[in-house]
């Protein structure tokens, strides 16, 4: 087979340990020119130099093994040399989260990125204090720590929408868990041993509200929409970044790829 050939075992010892997302094809024997903040990184940041090794991937063609041919001060060269491993369908998860400040929303990005999250959907409800996001530094955010995590994908980072806005388009076959404070909220783990039969393949959501929580209008509109469940995360009152993570490492543990024969996945098309 031509295509299992070009993988390479999976040797963390010989593997490069420095990875790389390429926003452009990867093939054998192919090449890249890289320039601006890539370059710097390289040559600045990690220090490296021409002839060092790197592990590419760009969410499609899976990882390849590439080196530097040439590393100059504003431009590179990368030889792509051969495949590490072939791309896999991951988890098909969003988080639906109210937009919180700068700092803490940086770190809420990174972390669902290492948790594996397909898609980031920042969405403005009544009592969202920051009605704004920043998509291109949160995308790069979630490129670094993409490659960082090992993961061969890098989630969709889309703009900020109203909750009416995000609920009119969103689709009827993607379960919705609603994390809120309510008194028909489940436990979570209760709420996804619930579904942990019948809907591993299904695609699914986490949404957060704001700080403030959801308005009580919201909070009845989201109640009554069929593909919600509206779980709760214990009794302590929790930030909304921590209550995304926590919501986030629960559906992985019960439904995701933390499971010990992790599901079938479609991959996702965002």
């Amino acid at each position: 087979d031509a295509m299992k050939s070009e993988v390479e075992p999976r040797d963390g010892k010989s593997q490069p340990r420095t990875r790389l997302y390429i926003d452009a094809p990867l093939t054998a024997n192919g090449g890249l020119a890289l320039d601006g903040d890539r370059v710097h990184y390289l040559r600045n940041v990690l220090r490296l130099q021409t002839g060092a090794a790197l592990r590419l991937f760009n969410g499609r063609d899976g990882e390849w093994r590439g080196r530097i041919a040439r590393l100059a001060k504003g431009a590179a060269d990368i030889a792509v040399e051969a495949r590490l491993r072939e791309q896999a369908a991951e988890c098909d998860l969003w988080l639906a989260f109210a937009p919180i400040k700068r700092t803490r929303i940086d770190t809420l990005v990174e972390k669902a990125t290492e948790l594996g999250v397909a898609a980031l959907r920042p969405v403005v409800t009544q009592h969202t204090a920051v009605e704004r996001t920043n998509s291109e530094r949160l995308r790069a955010i979630a490129i670094s720590a993409s490659e960082q995590s090992g993961r061969l994908s890098v989630p969709a980072v889309h703009e900020a929408v109203t909750l009416e806005k995000l609920l009119a388009d969103w689709p009827a076959n993607r379960h919705l868990l609603l994390c809120a404070e309510a008194g028909s909220a489940r436990p979570i783990a209760e709420a996804l041993m619930s579904h942990s039969s019948k809907d591993l393949a299904a695609p699914w959501a986490v949404m957060i509200g704001p700080e403030g929580g959801f308005a009580p209008g919201e909070l009845d509109g989201l109640m009554k929409l069929p593909f919600v469940s509206a779980v709760g995360l214990g009794p302590r009152i929790l930030r909304a970044d921590t209550a995304a993570l926590a919501a986030l490492a629960c559906w992985q543990a019960m439904l995701g790829d933390g499971r010990s024969r992790p599901p079938r996945r479609v991959s996702p098309q965002l």
